[in-house]
């Protein structure tokens, strides 16, 4: 009963004498960046070895394909001459949004025990709204529905949209005295049923948090009430005759040329009636009578 004791004892000493292995190991101290477009953006990637002193390092950015940021001790592409590196950490000077994705750092030391370790960091660019595209209709009928547009693509994080109706902002609450409805997120302005009082001066803003809010130039709805174009029914009136008209020479055409179905077949019920009308059978002669008396 007693050795059981000792012998655990001795074997805990023996594993703390024997020296630890530590294999290649990476990590970032920040994982998810986020940065203001045109400013620097620093990639963090930290690595330790066991025995490899020179350990190869390289960075990829995940796309449609893989590509290469840092190969073979030298940037390539978008990124030469606009970044440098500071161990295994990366920083990029002036970022667009094209630089925005998921990058790889990746570390091989040969001579560990374990050769390969990566780590993964995704780098998001902010881009403050732009002036967002709207589309308003100018002239509308009374009653009709009516749907009004706001879209700014380029904005990072997407942005919300407010709608003003000259220079007065429209409410997003769905009130039964309102007879709209506005989507924040998609930018869209729903009439159910325009009225008289819905005209005016219509104008869109974008905001997202990270610059100043944009707005599109305030365009004019009119509402008008349904009426009668005469000119409009005359061209249709007109349209009507000369395509009737056309139809009609047509058939006569083809009936002419023969290349009709219903016209062939009126040529061959004529045909036959003439052939009945010139060819009668001969007369019996037994049933011939005169007509006049001859006297010799």
């Amino acid at each position: 009963m007693s050795r059981a004791p000792l012998f655990n004892l001795s074997a805990l000493l023996t594993l703390m004498l024997i020296p630890s292995t530590i294999s290649v190991t990476v990590s970032t101290s920040k994982p998810k960046v986020e940065v203001h477009e045109n400013t620097n953006a620093v990639l963090s990637c930290e690595f330790r070895t066991e025995k490899e002193t020179n350990p190869r390092i390289e960075w990829k950015k995940k796309g449609k394909d893989t590509s290469y940021v840092y190969f073979d001790g030298e940037f390539t592409g978008s990124f030469k001459g606009r970044a440098s590196m500071d161990g295994a950490t990366v920083t990029v000077r002036g970022v667009t949004q094209k630089d925005s994705g998921v990058y790889y750092c990746e570390v091989t030391a040969k001579h560990d025990k374990t050769h390969f370790g990566e780590v993964t960091v995704t780098l998001s660019v902010l881009v403050p709204p732009h002036a967002p595209s709207c589309h308003v209709p100018e002239t509308v009928i009374r009653g009709s529905a009516v749907e009004l547009h706001c879209k700014d693509k380029l904005s990072v994080p997407p942005p919300t949209y407010s709608w003003y109706k000259d220079n007065k902002p429209l409410s997003t609450a769905h009130l039964p005295d309102i007879n709209y409805s506005l989507d924040p997120k998609t930018g869209t302005l729903k009439f159910k049923s325009v009225s008289k009082s819905d005209a005016g001066q219509y104008r869109c803003e974008a905001s997202n948090g990270i610059g100043a809010p944009k707005t599109c130039a305030g365009q004019h709805m009119k509402i008008t009430e349904f009426e009668l174009n005469l000119t409009l029914v005359i061209a249709v009136g007109v349209g009507a005759a000369l395509f009737l008209l056309s139809c009609s020479l047509a058939i006569c055409l083809c009936c002419r040329r023969g290349c009709c179905r219903c016209c062939r077949k009126d040529k061959k019920k004529g045909k036959q009636k003439r052939n009945m009308t010139i060819h009668r059978p001969p007369t019996d002669p037994r049933h011939y009578r005169h007509t006049k008396s001859f006297v010799i």
